[in-house]
């Protein structure tokens, strides 16, 4: 009797099963199906990791990068796979790391935890000092692997900064390793701490930065505080909130974000910055345009903005307007006598807690002060004629498309002109 070995090929075998999984009906799952599968492919996805990562290991060992004439393995394997070679060398630097660590490679394998977890418990064991012995670090690796099965990546990432207390009894000695990693990641961060603006030619200008955790999250906080407030009661109209009451995610908060990102600019104190006239803006305005005229104004960047946001910043104390006459002649260097005071805004705050447009939440700090009775028709700097309005209000009194009317209780009301 004989017998006939198959050869089988594991990746044709891969993609069979791969076929079948495309072919389950995934809006016919219930809800513990649609679970069970996803929990399924996770842990596929991972095991599939596993299983690259030891070929690029492999091949790192065997140099199968110089057969080919590419100058690394990461190289190598970003042209097979179309990658990037930034992330393919990434996934090189991993997958030699894991060769010495058995316990993270045999989890990973087993799909009980992610190549994101992986990643982390390489790098911590990167991280221990030089005095830490190979057993210990087997401990240390060990301790990783369990808090993985539970954590998130992210979560881990912050554990593992206290790895050293798997083998270190002294409290005082692994606060010191953590002080040290953070101290190396912050000096890190400052060193790729970068921001780029650019021009588009269409009124809005395009940036990128990339700062310090601390900042990020400062920012973060920042703007969460000055999107939070409702801006309208439910059921209020457009012309009242900019906005329908209910904001879906995505892009409209995308927008809200950024929209707090130019309100926090335009908030921020140049008292203490040198020179202080350096950080000032200032715009060449028409005194026929601050009372109304449809005319653009200048400012010193050589940009133009509309008569509407002149006046909207001529309200406000961050801003230096050079008022010209009919003969282009400096009419007003300063706004001292029309800029309500600081005590005229504390009096101001035991009237008002939030903007005073009908509806808006925004807290009273971050309002800006609107003569009622516009300053440039000789209406007076006083309590009287102040209106607290959030910056998206205070734009939209000065917005020619809308007319405003005073409430019953002191409120503002907008509605769009017919």
């Amino acid at each position: 009797m004989t017998s006939t070995l198959v050869h089988l090929d594991p990746a044709a075998e891969l993609h069979a099963c791969l076929d079948r999984v495309d072919a389950v009906d995934v809006e016919a799952l219930d809800h513990e199906g649609t679970a069970d599968l996803l929990r399924a492919l996770t842990r596929a996805e991972a095991r599939v990791a596993a299983k690259k990562l030891q070929l690029l290991a492999c091949a790192e060992r065997r140099r199968t990068a110089s057969r080919s004439g590419a100058a690394s393995t990461g190289q190598w394997a970003a042209r097979l796979a179309n990658a990037d070679q930034v992330v393919a060398q990434r996934q090189v630097s991993l997958a030699t790391g894991l060769e010495r660590r058995g316990a993270t490679r045999r989890a990973l394998s087993a799909g009980e935890i992610s190549a994101e977890h992986a990643a982390v418990i390489v790098h911590a064991d990167r991280q221990l000092p030089a005095r830490v012995t190979l057993e210990q670090r087997v401990v240390v690796e060990r301790a990783l692997v369990e808090k993985a099965r539970v954590l998130s990546p992210g979560s881990l990432r912050k554990a593992a900064r206290r790895a050293l207390a798997a083998v270190e009894a002294d409290v005082a000695v692994v606060d010191a390793h953590e002080h040290q990693i953070v101290s190396d990641q912050e000096a890190h961060a400052r060193a790729r701490t970068r921001l780029s603006l650019h021009d588009n030619d269409d009124g809005t200008v395009t940036g990128h930065f990339t700062i310090p955790v601390l900042q990020g999250h400062l920012l973060r906080k920042i703007l969460e505080t000055i999107t939070a407030p409702r801006r309208a009661r439910v059921g209020a109209t457009r012309a009242q909130s900019g906005h329908s009451a209910v904001r879906s995610l995505g892009a409209d908060w995308d927008r809200a974000r950024g929209e707090a990102f130019c309100e926090l600019l335009e908030h921020l104190p140049t008292d203490h910055l040198h020179p202080k006239t350096a950080a000032t803006l200032v715009v060449t305005v028409g005194l026929d345009t601050l009372r109304g005229t449809l005319k653009v104004a200048r400012l010193d960047t050589d940009e133009t903005i509309t008569a509407g946001e002149a006046r909207r910043l001529a309200c406000n104390s961050r801003l230096l307007p050079v008022v010209l006459g009919g003969a282009s002649l400096p009419l007003d260097l300063g706004r001292s006598a029309r800029l309500f005071t600081e005590a005229q805004r504390t009096a101001l705050g035991t009237r008002h807690t939030t903007c005073a447009a009908d509806g808006c939440e925004r807290p009273f700090a971050w309002t800006e002060l609107h003569h009622r009775e516009p300053w440039t028709r000789h209406g007076p700097t006083d309590l009287d004629n102040a209106i607290p309005l959030c910056r998206f209000h205070h734009q939209r009194i000065h917005d020619q498309h809308y007319e405003h009317a005073e409430t019953s209780d002191g409120s503002i009301a907008f509605r769009e002109r017919c």
